[in-house]
C-alpha cells in the first residue's frame, strides 16, 4: 500500500518513515509554497532513509492567510495549525491509500484531533496514519537517538524549504527581520543526516 507522509527531514517524520516503511510503501513529500525550491536538507534526509521523495507545493493563498493569522495572533500556533491541515488535504488528494505525519501525543502544534482524522479519512477515502501519537517528546528522543543521527539548530539553517521556513521568508517579506522575531520564538529544529 502506498502511504504519503509529511516530511521535514527532521527526527519526528524521519522515525515516523522508519516505523511505517515496515508496511507501507512510503513516499516522502514535502509540502511548500514556491517561496523557495530548495528543499535539499529534507531531500538529503530522504535519500539517507532510502525512501522516495517528492516535493508538492501548496496554495500560496493559504500561506497568506497563514503570515496574517500569526501577525494578528503575535504567535506561529494558529498559521502553522492552518499550514499543516491544508498540507493534509493536499496530499490526500493524491492516488494514495494513506497519508502520515510525524506529529507527537504532545504537540501543540501541529496536531490531528481524533475528529479531524476521521473526516480526513471519511472525505477521501485512505487512511490517516501518525504513529508516533502515542509517543511523547522523551521517548522519541530516545527512539531517535538509538537509530538517527540528528544535527540541530536555528530552523532556518537546519531546514531550508519546509513550509515553517516560508512561512518566516513571507514575514520577513513584508514587516523585516523584527516581525518575524515578533511572531517566532527562539526555537532549535532538527534534521537527520545519517542511519545508526
Amino acid at each position: 500500500m502506498d502511504l504519503a507522509l509529511l516530511f521535514s527531514g527532521g527526527k519526528d517524520s524521519s522515525l515516523a518513515a522508519l516505523l511505517l516503511s515496515e508496511f507501507y510503501d512510503v513516499t516522502l513529500v514535502t509540502t511548500h509554497f514556491g517561496v523557495t525550491d530548495d528543499w535539499s536538507h529534507a531531500e538529503a534526509t530522504a535519500r539517507t532513509l532510502e525512501l522516495p521523495f517528492e516535493a508538492v507545493e501548496l496554495d500560496q493563498d493559504v500561506a497568506a492567510e497563514a503570515v496574517e493569522t500569526m501577525r494578528e495572533d503575535g504567535f506561529p500556533r494558529n498559521g502553522i495549525q492552518r499550514v499543516h491541515e491544508h498540507a493534509l488535504e493536499t496530499v490526500a488528494e493524491r492516488d494514495v491509500a494513506a497519508i502520515g505525519d510525524g506529529t507527537r501525543r504532545d504537540d501543540r502544534v501541529p496536531s490531528v484531533s481524533r475528529a479531524q482524522a476521521q473526516s480526513l479519512e471519511d472525505r477521501h477515502d485512505i487512511d490517516y496514519i501518525a504513529p508516533l501519537s502515542g509517543f511523547g517528546r522523551g521517548a522519541v528522543d530516545r527512539l531517535a537517538d538509538a537509530r538517527l543521527e540528528v544535527e540541530s539548530g536555528p530552523s532556518e539553517d537546519i531546514r531550508k524549504g519546509d513550509y515553517e521556513t516560508e512561512l518566516r521568508a513571507l514575514l520577513r517579506e513584508d514587516g523585516g527581520e523584527e516581525a518575524v522575531r515578533d511572531v517566532f520564538p527562539d526555537h532549535t529544529q532538527t534534521r537527520v543526516v545519517g542511519l545508526r
